[in-house]
C-alpha cells in the first residue's frame, strides 16, 4: 500500500478546556490579558454604566446570596443564564469560587467569564483577589502561560498579586521546560521593581517575597546553573526578612549538581547543621541525588549505609569519601576562586581543617532513599544490584522502607532497560500481590519497552489492560511513546491514528507529540504532510516551537534532495528569531550533496564560516560550533567539484576545532574524478591564464593530501585509481 496517497491528514479539533485559556480578539495578535483602567473615554464610561444597569439589581442580589452560601454551581448557571453582566462585587467573587474549586471545568468557566470582559473592556472591575485566585488555578491546572500572562497584566495595569498567587506562577514557570526558568527570574523581577515603587511598605506588604517565593525562583537559577544570579537572590533575603530554611539548601545542592561541582555538596549539609536550620530526610535524598547523578555510587552507597547504621557523623564520612575531590579542586582553582560566588554562600569551604559537625539527630533510610540508589544501579546497568536492594528493602523492620510503587517501578526500568521484559511483568505481578498496584508511569515504562522491541501488538494489549482492568486511562506520554512505536515499524498511518485518537479523548499534543508525528512522515518521504502537522504545532499556543521541530522540517526536505524548500524554511526560521545550529546546516549540506549543487555548498559555507567565527564575526547571530558531520559534508562537495580553495578553508576548519580530516578519502576523490584535470597541451594562452589561480589550488591541495605536486618539483603523473585502494 503506497502511504504517500492513502494517508489524510485528519486534524481534529482541540476541546474548549485546553484551548479556550488562550483565546484572544484578533487571531494575529498573541494572547495576552488586558485591563484598561482608563476612564477618559467617554465610550468606555458610557459601556461600564449600561453594563452596570442592565443586570437588574435583583439578579445581582440572587447571584450574591449563591455565591455566599457557596452554591458556585448554581451561582454559574444564573451568570450563564443571563446576556447581562453582574456588578463588580458578584464578579470578582463569581472568579474567585470557579478557581477556588482547582478543577478544570472551573477554570474554562473562570477564563470564559476573563473572556467576556476582555472583549468588552470591563476587565478593570475585577479585584486582584480575584485574579491572582485565577493565576493560581491556572498554574496548578498546568497552564503555566495563561497564569504567567494574568500576573503579568496585573503588573502592567496597577495590581498588586498577593505573593502566594505570583509565587505559586513563579514556581511553576521555574520546572517547566523550554525558557520556562529564564521566564521566572523575568517574573520575579517584575513584580520586585513594582514592589519597590511604593514607599510605604504596609500598602504591598502582602505582595511581598517571602522564603517560599525566594525558593522558587532561585530553583530557576538552579536549574539553569546560573550562580551569580543565585548569589544575588541569595543576598537580597535578609532585606524581606525572608530566611533560609531547608528547601533553599535543597536546592542550593541542587546548583553544585548542575554546575559540577561535587566538591560542595557535604559543606551544604555542614552549613544547614551550623545554621541551626531543621535538617529533614528530603535534605538527605537530596545529597544521595546528587551523587548518583554524578554516578559516585560508592558515595552514595556509604551515605546510605551511615544512615542504616544510626550514625550522626554523615559529614565526616562525605568528607573522607570526596576528599580527593575536595583537594584536587582547591590546587586547580588558583585565582579563579577569588571570583567563586560559592565563597559567599557557603562561607565554611574556606577552612578545610575544621572538624565537621554531627547530624542534631540520627535518621533512617526511608523508601525514596533507597529507591534513589536503585535508580543509581539501573542506570549503570546493575540489575542484580537493583533486584537485590528490592529484596533488602522487603524485610525491613520499618514500614517507611518498604518498597512502593516508585521502587517497584524503578526495578520494572532496569528490566525494561535490559530488555528483559518478562521478568518486568513479573515485577507488575508482584505489585498485584503486594497491594501496590501499578500507577500511570509503570505502565507508560512497560508501553515503552515494547514499542522499542517492536512489539506494537503487546503495545496495543497493555494499553487494553490498562483501562480495563486498572481503570487507569492513557496520557500523552502513552500516547507518545505509541506514536513513535509505529515509526519504528514504518507505520505512519498508526502514528497519525494515534494523534488523533489522543486528540479526541480531550489529550492536549506535547511538543514531543507534534515532533514525533513530523519525524514519521519526515522519515517516510512525505514532508509535506510533515509540515502540515508543524503548521498545527505554531497554531498551538501551549506549545513553544522550538529549533528541534525546525529541524525536523528542514530534514523532511532536503533528505529528498528539495534544498529550496529547505532554504526557505530556514529562512522562517530567522524571521521567526530561531538560529539554525549545527543539525541545520548538516542537514542543508546533505540535501546540496544529494541535489549535485555544489554552487549552494559555497554559500552554505559562507554562512557558516561567518557562524563559527571563520570569517567576519557578527554581533547579531550567536556563534556555531561545527561539527564533523558538517564539515565533511562541505569539503566532500567542494573537492567533487574542484573547488580546491573552499575545500582548503573547510580543512583548516577542521583542524582549527580539533576535528582531524579524512585525507585518505580526499585524496581518493582526487584521483578518481581529478587526475587529468590541467592535462591539456592544447589549451589556448587565455585558457590557459584563466586556470591559472585553480591550478595553483589544486596544487595546495594535492600537496596537502600528499600527492605529487608542483611544490615538490616532480613530475605529476596519472596513475592509475587502483594503486590508492
Amino acid at each position: 500500500m503506497n502511504a504517500t496517497h492513502t494517508l489524510t491528514l485528519h486534524w481534529v479539533p482541540p476541546p474548549s478546556s485546553s484551548t479556550a485559556l488562550f483565546a484572544s480578539a484578533a487571531p494575529s495578535t498573541p494572547s495576552s490579558l488586558s485591563f484598561h483602567t482608563s476612564k477618559s473615554s467617554s465610550t468606555t464610561s458610557l459601556s461600564s454604566a449600561a453594563a452596570n444597569t442592565t443586570f437588574s439589581t435583583s439578579q445581582d442580589h440572587v447571584l450574591l446570596s449563591l455565591l455566599q452560601q457557596r452554591k458556585t454551581e448554581e451561582a454559574w448557571l444564573l451568570y450563564a443564564q443571563c446576556s447581562d453582566i453582574p456588578n463588580t462585587t458578584c464578579l470578582s467573587r463569581l472568579i474567585s469560587q470557579l478557581s477556588y474549586l482547582n478543577t478544570t471545568e472551573g477554570l474554562t468557566r473562570a477564563q470564559s467569564v476573563i473572556e467576556r470582559l476582555r472583549r468588552e473592556r470591563q476587565l478593570h472591575r475585577l479585584d486582584a483577589n480575584s485574579l491572582g485566585l485565577l493565576a493560581v488555578a491556572a498554574a496548578k491546572g498546568g497552564h503555566t502561560l495563561y497564569a504567567a500572562s494574568i500576573v503579568k497584566s496585573m503588573l502592567k495595569s496597577g495590581y498588586l498579586p498577593h505573593v502566594k498567587a505570583w509565587s505559586a506562577v513563579v514556581s511553576k514557570l521555574s520546572t517547566s521546560g523550554d525558557d520556562g526558568p529564564i521566564e521566572a527570574i523575568k517574573l520575579f523581577n517584575s513584580v520586585m521593581k513594582r514592589v519597590a515603587r511604593f514607599a510605604d511598605a504596609e500598602i504591598v506588604k502582602d505582595s511581598y517575597p517571602d522564603t517560599g517565593a525566594y525558593n522558587a525562583v532561585l530553583n530557576a537559577c538552579a536549574n539553569i546553573g546560573n550562580t551569580k544570579k543565585f548569589l544575588q537572590l541569595f543576598d537580597e533575603m535578609p532585606g524581606f526578612k525572608c530566611e533560609p530554611d531547608a528547601l533553599t539548601y535543597n536546592v542550593m545542592i541542587k546548583l553544585c549538581a548542575r554546575v559540577d561541582r561535587k566538591d560542595l555538596l557535604v559543606f551544604v549539609l555542614e552549613r544547614i547543621i551550623e545554621k541551626g536550620v531543621p535538617l529533614c530526610m528530603t535534605t538527605l535524598h537530596s545529597l544521595v541525588a546528587a551523587y548518583v547523578g554524578f554516578g559516585d555510587l560508592e558515595t552514595a552507597e556509604k551515605l546510605v549505609q551511615g544512615m542504616r547504621e544510626g550514625r550522626r557523623d554523615l559529614c565526616k564520612i562525605l568528607r573522607e569519601s570526596c576528599s580527593n575531590d575536595i583537594y584536587s579542586d582547591d590546587e586547580d582553582s588558583g585565582d579563579d576562586e577569588l571570583d567563586d560566588p560559592f565563597e559567599k554562600l557557603l562561607p565554611n569551604i574556606i577552612d578545610y581543617s575544621r572538624e565537621p559537625p554531627e547530624l542534631p539527630q540520627a535518621f533512617a533510610p526511608n523508601s525514596r532513599i533507597y529507591t534513589t540508589l536503585m535508580k543509581g544501579y539501573m542506570e549503570s546497568g546493575r540489575v542484580a544490584d537493583t533486584v537485590r536492594m528490592l529484596e533488602a528493602m522487603r524485610v525491613q523492620k520499618d514500614s517507611s522502607s518498604h518498597p512502593d510503587h516508585v521502587t517497584y517501578t524503578t526495578v520494572i526500568s532496569a528490566f525494561v532497560k535490559a530488555g528483559s521484559m518478562e521478568r518486568a511483568r513479573e515485577v507488575v505481578a508482584e505489585m498485584g500481590r503486594s497491594r501496590v498496584p501499578a500507577n500511570l508511569i509503570t505502565y507508560n515504562i512497560l508501553l515503552k519497552g515494547y514499542c522499542h522491541q517492536l512489539q506494537i501488538d503487546k503495545a496495543e494489549d497493555l494499553i487494553r489492560e490498562m483501562v480495563d482492568e486498572g481503570g487507569i486511562e492513557p496520557d500523552v506520554v502513552s500516547y507518545n511513546t505509541l506514536i513513535d512505536g509505529c515509526i519504528l515499524v514504518d507505520d505512519c498511518a498508526g502514528a497519525l491514528t494515534y494523534f488523533n485518537e489522543m486528540r479526541k479523548r480531550g489529550i492536549a499534543p506535547t511538543k514531543v507529540s507534534y515532533t514525533t508525528l513530523m519525524k514519521a512522515f519526515a522519515s517516510s518521504g512525505q514532508p509535506k504532510l510533515a509540515h502540515k502537522v508543524f503548521d498545527e504545532m505554531i497554531k498551538d499556543p501551549r506549545v513553544k516551537v522550538d529549533v528541534i521541530a525546525w529541524n525536523m522540517l528542514v530534514d523532511g526536505y532536503c533528505k529528498l534532495g528539495l534544498i529550496e524548500e529547505g532554504k526557505s524554511i530556514i529562512e522562517n526560521m530567522k524571521e521567526n528569531g530561531v538560529f539554525p545550529n549545527v543539525a541545520t546546516y548538516g542537514s542543508l549540506a546533505n540535501g546540496i550533496a544529494l541535489a549535485r549543487k555544489p554552487g549552494e555548498a559555497l554559500l552554505l559555507w559562507n554562512e557558516v564560516k561567518e557562524r563559527c567565527g571563520v570569517g567576519e564575526e557578527s554581533s547579531t547571530i550567536p556563534p556555531l560550533e561545527p561539527d564533523e558531520g558538517l564539515l565533511d559534508t562541505l569539503a566532500d562537495i567542494c573537492v567533487r567539484a574542484a573547488f580546491f580553495r573552499k575545500a582548503l578553508e573547510i580543512v583548516a576548519c577542521m583542524e582549527e576545532n580539533g576535528i582531524h580530516p579524512n585525507k585518505t578519502k580526499y585524496k581518493r576523490i582526487y584521483v578518481e574524478m581529478h587526475s587529468r584535470m590541467f592535462t591539456s597541451k592544447h589549451a589556448s594562452r587565455a585558457r590557459q591564464d584563466r586556470r591559472r589561480e585553480r591550478k595553483r589550488a589544486a596544487e595546495a591541495f594535492k600537496f596537502w593530501v600528499g600527492l605529487p605536486n608542483s611544490y615538490y618539483g616532480s613530475e605529476w603523473r596519472v596513475e592509475s585509481a587502483d594503486d590508492y585502494e
